[in-house]
């Protein structure tokens, strides 16, 4: 087969990112441009590269790979390895575009200049190296605001691209009768082993309160069912902290397309593994939520949440970004650290979901401290009784959200850097 004659590279670096931005992106450069590996015959390849960040688990690349999208992946581990020797990760093609998604947008700039590629940045809050962007994607009026004059031509603002999640978000069918709580415990090792066992108790509570609530649990594609199970066991020392176990799992059924958790009390979790999981989440009356991207993700959706940070186990919650977190992490060091910075952390940024810090306002109900499973299930219990609240922070919610089109204005920036020659593909 032919190599291809350009590369476009996708920078991102968590779980979070590659759902909600590098999939619908990368489905939409295979709908606008002839790519490979979907279409054989194309000169353009369409890449991913991690990048090292505390925020990653690791197990993105495999994730990724499902999708089926990318000629190229390249696992976070091998970055470095990529800058200094790409010939070892194969053909590099002499012209490209490398698309920043998520991480730090330095190593997305390395890389840029390394391949001798041109770059294009997705800024959310802040483009930081305009000098070395062609182009700046920018969520809002406020980031090309910030720039100098003499960039603010290179940015357009195409919007917010997690207001494409709710536009594209459909169920294959409506979930059935019930008011439906959705559990979203992280997908990270550090926050799994807390938010498993935290949000299982709460769902046994909660349903011995209201017993026609249903839970859904989405799987994150970084991790599985039977490592669920383990943040139950004896494996993970938190869990003899709580009092829910799960006594059987069952497997999905033609009637049944999810699998179930049975807990000891009788509690059934619907276990939601393919990916995406927005359109059953879209549905759901309420979502129970550990910090981080799902809540940006939840809040594109317009669905109510009540975030937790039980910071009773502040010492294996060092899920954190930046050079912090990789502090946090050296042997030896890390629970003392790691304490530290997380208390500092939680004591200086009184705003950590990310409909919130968007708002600048309380939006949807942070709970941090030594909260119990018993309380956040009252809480749930009261917004549950009350559909008029739950309303309104739906409506809350959908009003931060913006509109959708974003996804569709950055491919468009993308097609723009194409050179000339390949002009015939900017147009399919």
């Amino acid at each position: 087969m032919q190599e291809a004659s350009l590369a476009v590279v996708l920078i991102s670096n968590g779980p979070g990112e590659l759902t909600t931005w590098v999939r619908p992106i990368a489905e939409n450069l295979h709908r606008s441009i002839l790519m490979r590996p979907r279409a054989r015959i194309s000169p353009i390849d369409l890449r991913l590269v991690l990048v090292p960040c505390p925020n990653g688990t690791g197990k993105e690349a495999e994730a990724a790979r499902q999708w089926n999208q990318f000629e190229q992946i390249t696992p976070a581990q091998h970055f470095w390895d990529l800058l200094l020797r790409p010939q070892r990760y194969g053909s590099w093609p002499h012209q490209g575009i490398v698309v920043f998604l998520g991480g730090d947008q330095f190593w997305s700039v390395l890389l840029s200049v390394r391949l001798g590629y041109r770059h294009l940045t997705y800024a959310e809050w802040v483009a930081r190296w305009p000098r070395w962007n062609d182009r700046i994607a920018a969520m809002s009026a406020n980031v090309k605001d910030q720039l100098p004059a003499r960039f603010q031509q290179r940015c357009t603002v195409v919007g917010d691209l997690m207001a494409d999640l709710s536009y594209h978000a459909r169920a294959e069918a409506p979930l059935p009768p019930g008011n439906w709580v959705a559990l979203l415990p992280g997908s990270k090792r550090a926050k799994l082993c807390v938010g498993v066992p935290f949000l299982l108790e709460t769902a046994d509570r909660l349903a011995a309160l209201q017993p026609e609530c249903r839970f859904l649990l989405p799987v994150a594609p970084t991790t599985s069912i039977k490592e669920l199970e383990r943040f139950v066991g004896l494996s993970n020392p938190i869990a003899a902290d709580y009092d829910s176990e799960i006594a059987k799992f069952k497997p999905s059924e033609p009637n049944q397309p999810w699998g179930r958790f049975i807990t000891r009390a009788g509690t059934v979790i619907h276990l939601q593994e393919e990916h995406p999981a927005h359109g059953a989440l879209s549905q759901c009356d309420l979502a129970l939520t550990t910090v981080g991207a799902n809540t940006a993700e939840l809040g594109a959706l317009g669905v109510p949440m009540i975030v937790i940070v039980p910071t009773q186990h502040l010492a294996v919650m060092q899920a954190w970004d930046g050079w912090i977190g990789l502090l946090a992490r050296l042997p030896g060091l890390r629970w003392c650290i790691g304490l530290l910075l997380s208390a500092w952390r939680l004591r200086r940024h009184g705003l950590m979901a990310w409909p919130n810090i968007s708002a600048g306002r309380m939006v949807v109900p942070e709970r941090m401290g030594a909260i119990s499973p018993q309380e956040i299930a009252d809480e749930a219990n009261c917004w549950l009784k009350s559909p008029e609240r739950l309303k309104g922070m739906r409506e809350d919610l959908q009003s931060l959200r913006g509109q959708p089109g974003a996804v569709s204005a950055l491919v468009k920036e993308v097609r723009g850097l194409l050179p000339k020659a390949l002009g015939s593909f900017k147009d399919l």
